[in-house]
């Protein structure tokens, strides 16, 4: 069985924030699929949108993430090799996606608490962009903003492809999808 989770905040105050990108993309993912959330055994809710594919959101907030990630995988027998997360950058501009297959933290506290409960930085992961022209220091304030009106169209569009490389991601290698889709971003329009 495979899974992707997504980490964000729980709550409405947090919907709609840049924290949240992930949450976004499992849950386009499951509406693709008429998929619902359920509650978990731990601190998570989770989406079977088939037999060989789950989707994990933690209820913890963004910087406890791993425990509840780990609790997943473990409840639903999922090998580390395949979970893939998805997680905001603000590294990484707007509309730009990039798979890793390992990698460290980069100062992400949420990525940084999975690496922990998982007790290896080795699985792939998606970075989500979320960085633009305005003032985005300090970032623990940024990444907790809304997308602005002006946003809202590439932050449709970012999800999107997010969805459809992910879909690409269950049946090829990450060597592949990184080949695809680490060149792409979207085309963002101002307006």
């Amino acid at each position: 069985m495979k899974a992707i989770a997504g980490l964000g905040n729980p709550g409405d105050k947090y919907s709609g924030t840049r924290h949240n990108f992930g949450f976004m993309v499992v849950d386009k993912l499951a509406e693709q699929s008429s998929a619902v959330f359920k509650a978990g055994r731990g601190e998570y809710v989770y989406s079977k949108v088939n037999p060989d594919l789950i989707l994990i959101k933690p209820i913890t907030y963004m910087n406890n993430s791993g425990y509840a990630v780990k609790s997943a995988m473990d409840y639903f027998k999922i090998h580390i090799s395949d979970l893939t997360i998805i997680y905001d950058d603000i590294d990484l501009p707007l509309g730009t996606i990039r798979f890793r297959e390992k990698g460290k933290s980069a100062g992400h506290r949420g990525i940084e608490d999975v690496i922990y409960h998982l007790s290896s930085h080795v699985f792939p992961r998606i970075k989500m962009g979320i960085a633009n022209d305005g003032q985005m220091r300090p970032s623990e304030n940024f990444v907790l903003r809304k997308f602005r009106k002006d946003e809202q169209e590439a932050v449709k569009e970012t999800v999107n492809f997010a969805c459809e490389s992910l879909k690409f991601s269950l049946n090829h290698s990450i060597q592949e999808t990184m080949n695809k889709y680490n060149k792409k971003s979207v085309n963002l329009g101002k307006g």
